[in-house]
């Protein structure tokens, strides 16, 4: 089963989109924004881990890599 929010590869513009269950929540350009999204759908942002292979896929970069 995939990870149900998706960070997508960094954008040559700067930012990543992130997807739910793939609907689009946003571009973000930082762990901050992406928290803010996280919040968005119900998750709170201090009980998730950002590492969480289950929760969380990254495309291209993990949580370090916004460029």
């Amino acid at each position: 089963m995939a990870a149900p929010i998706v960070v997508h590869p960094p954008s040559p513009s700067g930012g990543r989109r992130v997807t739910a269950d793939g609907t689009i929540l946003g571009l973000a350009h930082d762990l901050r924004d992406l928290a803010e999204f996280l919040r968005r759908v119900g998750l709170d942002p201090e009980d998730v881990r950002f590492d969480d292979p289950e929760l969380i896929e990254w495309r291209r970069g993990g949580p370090d890599v916004w460029q």
